[in-house]
């Protein structure tokens, strides 16, 4: 098998869908002899801020000598980053192998039942940390969490970040809804860490950890201005991030009787982190810069409108702006119009895309003064803001990672992997 074949094979996995349930991801990870009753695990859920969490606890264990697995999702342009172990993305000779050893494993399912993109890729992980004796796994929730692929695991801790609006289609439409699916990762006595802040979401998280005795350690807004934070500048920039250091902080406490961290190795790995694609600034030539933020449910575009309203006063903010349909697109738009001169509307490189023009109501209601720019592709945008001085590019991650494919921010790859992030 070659990779460009493995490529194939998993983006056949797409004809099976999406299905919440652990049924097949249980009878997976037996066939493949249950690789996680092996490894260390820190689970973590959550609407916004689960990567960015999980790329800090990674950053902090890693500067304390432990060999990192890092399962996060989506990628931004190759498959490997799903997958890496001590931040580097696993290889494609180790994607060949461990998608030729899950097929084997794959013959024993009926075709009705077999498992999804998302379920065999998460096996795949489980493999893979295994073989490299990883000493502790930061493993980031699919969808949800209850009936999410990677919630076989019985870990050290379960982290929910917050609970906010996103993927209501799966996780009910009200906050209380999905903050039972995401308390759905809480075990059996195992701590749970949560910044919730919504009162009912709150309730839903304290009863679920109270029956199954679980202690639960709630992270207050307070705790990102307390030390070791108040005289910390972070590498991820945004208010946000401060909360989500705060949770990773916290996390790092409940288990230090577990898995110590020196304070400073603590420090040193919130200062270094690195995570792509998340108020992420970059200077290009001419003195131009441009801001890649994935920003794609209304809450990311809230912390976005707060990081624009921060920029120097008069300097005109371009945006490309590119949202899918199954999104709260209209609020989307209204969070971000007020801070901009100029949007150029683009599609995402999905078949989940709102077209551009539908976007333009809601940006226009919003900011009725704003030049409006509709394309047909975000190369065209590109080059049509090319002598801008600050460009956003902001709506979807996967319109981010193309962003960063076009303009070379990040090595293309041999062949489109992005598509891999399509659910059906």
């Amino acid at each position: 098998m070659t990779y460009p074949e493995a490529i194939q094979f998993l983006y056949s996995l797409r004809w099976y869908g999406t299905k919440l349930g652990l049924a097949n991801t249980i009878r997976l990870a037996e066939l493949a002899g249950n690789p996680q009753n092996h490894l260390r695990f820190i689970h973590v859920a959550g609407t916004n801020g689960k990567g960015s969490t999980c790329a800090m606890l990674e950053s902090i264990h890693r500067l304390a000598g432990r060999r990192t697995g890092l399962f996060t999702s989506p990628h931004l342009v190759s498959f490997g980053e799903r997958i890496q172990v001590d931040r580097q993305p696993i290889s494609e000779s180790d994607i060949v192998r461990l998608v030729r050893k899950v097929q084997l494993l794959l013959a024993r399912f009926q075709e009705e039942e077999h498992p999804t993109f998302f379920e065999v890729i998460t096996i795949m992980a489980l493999l893979y940390f295994q073989e490299r004796r990883c000493g502790v796994v930061i493993w980031e929730t699919g969808l949800g969490g209850r009936l999410d692929a990677t919630n076989i695991v019985i870990p050290l801790a379960s982290v929910i970040t917050n609970i906010q609006f996103d993927h209501q289609k799966w996780l009910g439409d009200t906050l209380t809804d999905i903050a039972s699916e995401k308390a759905g990762i809480i075990k059996q006595g195992v701590p749970v860490i949560t910044a919730t802040d919504d009162p009912q979401a709150l309730a839903v998280i304290a009863e679920v950890a109270r029956s199954r005795s679980a202690p639960l350690f709630r992270v207050p807004p307070e705790a990102a201005d307390q030390p070791p934070l108040r005289d910390l500048t972070l590498s991820l920039p945004g208010l946000h991030q401060r909360m989500n250091a705060a949770v990773a902080i916290a996390t790092i406490d409940v288990l230090k009787n577990r898995i110590p961290v020196p304070a400073d190795v603590l420090v040193q790995g919130l200062r270094q982190v690195h995570w792509a694609g998340r108020l992420q600034r970059i200077p290009m030539s001419g003195n131009r810069t441009l801001l890649l933020d994935g920003a794609h449910n209304i809450a990311g575009a809230r912390m976005l409108a707060r990081a624009l309203a921060a920029e120097p006063p008069g300097q005109p903010i371009t945006l490309i702006l590119g949202i899918l349909a199954d999104k709260d697109w209209p609020d989307i738009c209204r969070a971000l119009a007020p801070l901009v001169h100029r949007i150029h509307l683009v599609p995402v490189h999905s078949e989940r895309t709102a077209q551009p023009h539908g976007l333009s109501t809601p940006c226009l209601e919003a900011n009725p003064a704003l030049v409006l720019v509709e394309h047909a592709s975000l190369a065209e945008a590109l080059k049509a803001v090319a002598q801008d001085a600050f460009v956003v590019i902001s709506g979807s991650l996967y319109l981010v990672g193309e962003a960063m494919e076009l303009l070379q921010i990040s090595p293309a790859t041999t062949q489109p992997e992005r598509g891999l992030n399509e659910w059906g």
